[in-house]
């Protein structure tokens, strides 16, 4: 058996310090003792949105981000936490222009918080405009540091590009040493190319064999055959695709209708995959990707059936992340004593200076903290498809 090398332990308790920016006596003691109470201990009713891709090839992102902060906002609202929140969701498309487009619907709306946007594109865009009109930002999924540089009011929750990568040269250094390494990554996408080219760094550092890089784009990713041969001729028995799921399962039909059997090593982009309509999971079988969240572990179930119940599907990690998402700006409003009358720019500056302090544990990620750069501290689990389930590997 391969041997792990990362460690995750799925939690659904939270752990945070107090960071003291904006808070006020409280007055009485209704609060329980892991969070700080709010001014007069009144119900506290903040407006948060979150926008990403709803329609289109990329709507199966959206959507589940969407749901999964709408499950956990349902969740806060029904307990007798005294934060509460309004929810709005926005479509972008995937897209820069139309994501600030729905940044400004929202910020007209009253948002004072944004749990958003979804893809990378988007967020880089929108995370611009936040800086400019100081709108704390939460991204639960855009993983490159593009999103974040030179921006202190927005984090990420899931983990970098930088760490994929590194992190999937260091488990392929570990059970994967003597394999011939080909890479096919979209080389017009932030995502696609900030993993392969830190994967590329790392797999040097460690001596591992990259015998072959394919490139493709968005108009081009229906066709694999020029990159499937290019790896085959290359001698590859391992190809990493640092890509989404969609072009994925075209290379893995593509793959074994050309007879070529390698081991496919994802990130958590892969995320997806199996629930893809219409897609053969057979397809996907001894596929190896690295993510934060299955929905397989026993720690989870509560909410993957809190999830399925609500929307009739499993979820996938995009959903964890923006179910992580709420509660960590929850948390975050409670550790900073903020009110539901602050301005967007003073729960701004408040939530800044919580943030770095916060200490969190959610369903991607144990004892998560965010350095000054927006940036979150966690490792990703390896996982292998094993009869249609993901199994740790």
């Amino acid at each position: 058996m391969k041997k792990k090398l990362f460690a995750f332990v799925m939690a659904a308790t939270m752990v945070f310090s107090l960071a003291a920016c904006g808070s006020k006596d409280s007055g009485n003691s209704g609060d329980t003792g892991t969070s700080a109470p709010t001014s007069g201990d009144s119900v506290q009713t903040f407006k948060v949105g979150t926008s990403g891709p709803l329609t289109g090839d990329n709507a199966i992102y959206g959507m589940a981000v969407a749901q999964g902060a709408e499950l956990a906002v349902n969740e806060i609202n029904a307990s007798d936490s005294k934060i509460k929140f309004e929810f709005q969701k926005q479509d972008d498309e995937a897209d820069g222009e139309k994501a600030v487009n729905a940044y400004n619907t929202m910020m007209d709306w009253g948002m004072q918080v944004l749990v958003g946007p979804t893809t990378t594109g988007a967020s880089i865009a929108v995370a611009d405009v936040c800086c400019n009109d100081r709108t704390f930002m939460l991204t639960p999924s855009a993983s490159s540091t593009d999103v974040t540089a030179n921006k202190d009011n927005v984090f990420q929750v899931c983990f970098t590009d930088p760490n994929q990568g590194v992190g999937a040269a260091a488990y392929m250094a570990e059970n994967y040493a003597g394999a011939k390494i080909a890479i096919i990554y979209r080389n017009d996408d932030a995502y696609s190319q900030g993993v392969r080219d830190a994967f590329v760094k790392e797999a040097d550092s460690k001596g591992l064999s990259v015998v072959y890089q394919g490139t493709f784009t968005v108009d081009t990713a229906s066709d694999f055959s020029v990159q499937l041969a290019g790896a085959q001729n290359a001698g590859a028995d391992l190809i990493f695709l640092p890509i989404y799921y969609q072009p994925a399962s075209v290379i893995f039909a593509q793959a074994k209708a050309m007879d070529y059997a390698p081991t496919f090593f994802g990130v958590d982009g892969m995320d997806g995959i199996l629930t893809m309509p219409g897609f053969d999971v057979s397809l996907a079988e001894g596929l190896v990707l690295m993510t934060p969240f299955s929905a397989t572990v026993e720690s989870n179930k509560s909410f993957v059936d809190a999830y399925v119940a609500a929307y009739g599907t499993e979820p996938n990690q995009f959903a964890a992340d923006a179910y992580d998402g709420v509660y960590i700006v929850k948390a975050a409003l409670e550790a900073a004593g903020c009110t539901a009358d602050m301005s967007n720019e003073e729960i701004c500056d408040a939530l800044v200076g919580a943030m770095t302090t916060l200490k969190f544990t959610g369903l991607t990620g144990k004892d998560m903290t965010w350095n000054a750069e927006g940036q979150v501290s966690k490792a990703p689990t390896a996982y292998v498809v094993k009869d249609g389930q993901y199994v740790e590997g």
